[in-house]
């Protein structure tokens, strides 16, 4: 199915607003600017984002980051994203509350791609015109419209009726490591780290401290993922993660994951705007 959204030519792009600026955030949006909408990704505080060489999470930090080909610019206000949607293949990336957006202009798509796998979630429905919800804890009609799965065994599956799975504490495996390969924050404090994305590290290796106490490497690999210095973090939540795959070892870009559950994103979205527009109801939507 062609995933490319169509209308009125003189109209302007349909509004998409992303929740989170992790890299499955970021490789939504950046699908979603592909199948022409304007974009816009919503900072969260939780989780902390660690992939951020995957993601536009460090344009918050005045860091330049393209994902996909697509380009993400800070707004610091509306006038920001009005300026930043004139370009093609350019995001805005914002910390502005979800609701100044809206009070701009009603949203198309709201993508709840934030991972927040143990906090109650939202009910999304209404603030949108299609409400999309990306993981665990999202029920189709009871608080969004359309979910995708992000199990390892059923990563990008649409779902259309009832609920996503539950995370079940198991991490997919990447070089033969599946949970081990990430350090998890063991109490609330600030992180501290000189090490960037990328880093070549090895067991036993001292990559920063949270609180004062000393985290160690878990194991040989790169720096995959590692939460930015200075950072508050709240307690059980990854602070950094290692790929041990040596020289295939990667840090930036869209992974495979990321491809399947935008490519879904794209698609579930575009089948119901067609299916809206068949029954007469697209102002409902775009």
């Amino acid at each position: 199915m062609n995933a490319a959204v169509t209308w009125h030519p003189n109209a302007p792009k349909p509004l998409a607003l992303v929740l989170g600026t992790n890299e499955i955030a970021s490789a939504v949006a950046a699908r979603l600017s592909h199948a022409r909408f304007a974009i816009v990704l919503c900072h969260d505080a939780f989780p902390p984002v660690i992939r951020r060489g995957m993601a536009f999470h460090d344009v918050l930090f005045g860091e330049a980051r393209t994902v996909d080909c697509v380009t993400g610019s800070r707004a610091d206000s509306i006038a920001d994203v009005v300026r930043i949607h004139r370009d093609a293949g350019h995001v805005a990336v914002t910390a502005m509350h979800l609701t100044d957006i809206i009070a701009f202009r009603y949203p198309a798509v709201i993508v709840d791609a934030r991972m927040q796998k143990h906090v109650m979630t939202p009910d999304l429905r209404g603030v949108a015109g299609i409400a999309v919800g990306i993981g665990p804890r999202f029920a189709v009609a009871r608080n969004c419209d359309v979910a995708i799965e992000t199990h390892p065994c059923e990563t990008g599956a649409i779902v259309a009726q009832g609920t996503t799975r539950n995370a079940d504490g198991r991490a997919r495996e990447l070089g033969g490591a599946g949970r081990e390969r990430f350090v998890y924050s063991n109490q609330e404090a600030v992180w501290h780290t000189p090490l960037d994305i990328g880093t070549r590290v090895y067991k036993g290796l001292q990559l920063g401290s949270l609180g004062g106490a000393p985290v160690l490497a878990p194991l040989d690999g790169a720096l995959r993922g590692i939460a930015r210095d200075g950072l508050r973090v709240p307690t059980n939540v990854k602070l950094l993660e290692i790929d041990p795959r040596g020289r295939a070892a990667t840090w930036t870009g869209m992974d495979e994951r990321g491809r399947a559950i935008a490519a879904s994103v794209v698609s579930a979205v575009h089948q119901i705007m067609q299916t809206d527009r068949k029954a007469g109801r697209v102002s409902a939507k775009v």
